[in-house]
């Protein structure tokens, strides 16, 4: 597995990415020509913006990005799509910690992520809680379950916020981040 800049990707290899997208994030990226352009979006946007792809024999397997936030000094993890069948074997755990530093060598002291528990039923102890009634307490006893927050929080990620009711009633955004 290589990892390289999504500007050195042709067009079959940027469909693809495209494609890994809109499967694993429908809800963010419905079609495919959502997600064809987000990534021109990304790719072609903020400077200091950078995109990362996971290739393997000469298909991609996963790719993610970041994107500056105060000045530099903070970068948003956004977003990251692991193909399925790669899911869980460490591809998204290298496109992070690369990712982490990227982040590092451009000056940034924080990586930061959203993370929507959005699913019907939700997928963590924050789902379908009244989240105003001590806050603290409920992050302190959070349970991700099936959520892609454990995933971020076995690479040192911790909660630093959450939005109650973002994605509608009882759904909300976890914000977490990383000391870089």
């Amino acid at each position: 597995m290589e990892i390289v800049d999504m500007k050195q990707l042709n067009a079959s290899q940027l469909s693809q990415a495209a494609r890994i997208l809109t499967e694993e994030i429908p809800i963010g990226w419905p079609g495919l020509k959502d997600a064809e352009e987000e990534i021109v979006k990304l790719r072609d946007g903020k400077p200091g913006t950078l995109l990362l792809a996971a290739v393997e024999e000469g298909e991609v397997i996963g790719w993610c990005g970041m994107i500056p936030k105060y000045g530099g000094n903070v970068y948003e993890l956004h977003p990251l799509a692991v193909r399925r069948d790669r899911q869980r074997t460490g591809v998204g755990t290298v496109l992070v910690k690369r990712i982490e530093e990227e982040a590092r060598a451009a000056g940034g002291l924080t990586l930061w992520v959203g993370a929507d528990d959005d699913k019907p039923g939700g997928e963590t102890s924050f789902a379908n809680a009244d989240l105003y009634d001590d806050l603290p307490g409920r992050i302190a006893g959070f349970v991700p379950g099936t959520h892609q927050a454990a995933f971020y929080m076995k690479l040192g990620f911790k909660i630093i916020g959450v939005m109650p009711d973002a994605n509608g009633p009882g759904k909300p955004d976890i914000f977490l981040a990383k000391k870089l």
